[in-house]
């Protein structure tokens, strides 16, 4: 069979017949590459396993999924209670957020009872032992492999059945029976597929590390997300010294818990109270400042909401968010001016987010919604304050779920006054030593704390 050439759209993995300048699946403009694709019988990557046999359902074991520790509780939490027996899963971020330190540390954890393959595209074997000397890594069951052939590793890994495969990084593998070179959309697909088939066929569990592009996405096809059973992304400033770890894609469990860590010089550290490390610095007695609490996944977490309003000298005043949905921040300065009473259409307004945590439920709608008041009348807030609730189109204050763990939360760090809403809140249990205050719209949400 002869190879053919096909046309590929980075974005969601749609093929095309011929190039074109808007991907007719996704819509993405100027995303579809040429890559010339080689028949897949004659794809060494793709022999991993014996072939398996069809089966009844009924013969299908239906017990519960195995699974293990990895020894860091953040991490565990991201994936649901742990990882998986013979799932695939996929660690991207951007380069040098530390992806090959988080998992290099499990190794130590992991060596303890299971025999771990760490196999390093991008690194020499001396680089991965002064790193893991570094980090306070030593175990006798952990084996280092330099090597970028996707059928030598396949090889390696039948030979000395390790239990565990860690694969440092997928772009940088490549099947010597294609042409294409490595990293490429065609190499990173079949590389993938062939780990894949390893960890569905032997039930070894496999990690991969993905670097992503500018646009944030894992680089490769979008495709590549689809296959894996687990999506994990590391977030965060490289200049900062904290990192959140979120899952995109979970099959084992949920995608909204995360897992906070700091960067030190021992590597990855644990934070197991990320709301204290959100707040931590921030400044007293200060305008455009109000602390939110967002529940990701089942823990709560507060954050810090800033706003910076200042009178514009464009004809269009220029709005920014960083950490806050954009439209929803503009729906909401639209809903301040209309029912709040405050004359925000000739004035800039900058909303940010500390610490890198994306606020994405409506449940940090008063907090923003508050931290630009105050900026406008150059007020600040009560240093105790947190404010959660949702704001709608008439400016009302709506209630929302898992109140009262928001407000055991914010009375754990010290919080004493909330602002909430008024409908829907009458059986909340006010937590020892805090005062509840509930408002029925952002006017008087504004007039009581302003």
């Amino acid at each position: 069979m002869k190879s053919k050439t096909v046309f590929y759209c980075k974005n969601c993995g749609n093929e095309t017949p011929r190039w074109q300048g808007q991907c007719p699946a996704c819509g993405a403009w100027n995303s579809i590459v040429e890559f010339e694709e080689k028949p897949a019988a004659k794809t060494a990557a793709v022999r991993t396993a014996g072939r398996s046999r069809p089966r009844k359902l009924s013969e299908v074991d239906g017990s519960e999924e195995i699974r293990f520790s990895t020894g860091m509780k953040e991490l565990d939490r991201v994936l649901g209670g742990g990882a998986v027996t013979g799932s695939l899963v996929l660690v991207g971020g951007a380069p040098g957020i530390g992806k090959s330190t988080l998992l290099l540390q499990i190794c130590a954890e992991l060596g303890r009872t299971q025999s771990v393959l760490y196999v390093s595209g991008e690194e020499s074997e001396q680089q991965i032992k002064l790193r893991a000397a570094r980090l306070g890594v030593q175990t006798e069951n952990l084996l280092v492999y330099a090597e970028t052939d996707i059928g030598a590793v396949l090889e390696t890994v039948r030979e000395i059945q390790p239990d565990i495969v860690i694969a440092d990084s997928v772009q940088t593998l490549y099947d010597p029976e294609n042409t294409s070179a490595p990293g490429t959309i065609s190499q990173v697909k079949a590389c993938t597929m062939a780990l894949m088939d390893l960890a569905k066929g032997s039930g070894k569990t496999v990690f991969v590390v993905g670097h992503v592009n500018k646009e944030g996405a894992i680089a490769g096809p979008k495709v590549l997300e689809h296959m894996v059973d687990c999506v994990l992304y590391f977030e965060g400033e490289r200049t900062g010294s904290y990192r959140i770890l979120r899952a995109a894609k979970n099959r084992f469990g949920s995608t909204n818990e995360i897992g906070v860590f700091e960067m030190g010089e021992q590597g990855l550290i644990e934070v197991p109270n990320p709301s204290a490390m959100l707040l931590s610095g921030r400044p007293k007695g200060a305008p455009g400042t109000c602390v939110a609490c967002t529940i990701e996944g089942t823990r709560p977490v507060l954050a810090e909401v800033q706003a910076l309003v200042a009178r514009s000298v464009l004809n269009v005043p220029r709005r920014t968010t960083e950490g806050f949905d954009y439209n929803r921040a503009n729906l909401l300065l639209a809903v301040l001016e209309k029912r709040g009473g405050l004359n925000l259409g000739n004035c800039d307004a900058y909303i940010n987010i500390i610490g890198g945590l994306r606020l994405d439920e409506p449940a940090a709608d008063l907090a923003m919604v508050l931290a630009v008041a105050s900026s406008f009348r150059d007020k600040a807030l009560d240093d105790g304050l947190a404010a959660i609730g949702e704001v709608g189109l008439t400016g009302e204050v709506r209630a929302v779920t898992a109140l009262e763990q928001r407000l055991a939360e914010a009375a754990r760090n010290g919080f004493t006054r909330a602002i909430i809403p008024r409908h829907g809140t009458q059986n909340v249990r006010t937590p020892e030593g805090m005062e509840l205050y509930r408002v029925r719209n952002i006017r008087e949400a504004i007039e009581f704390t302003l």
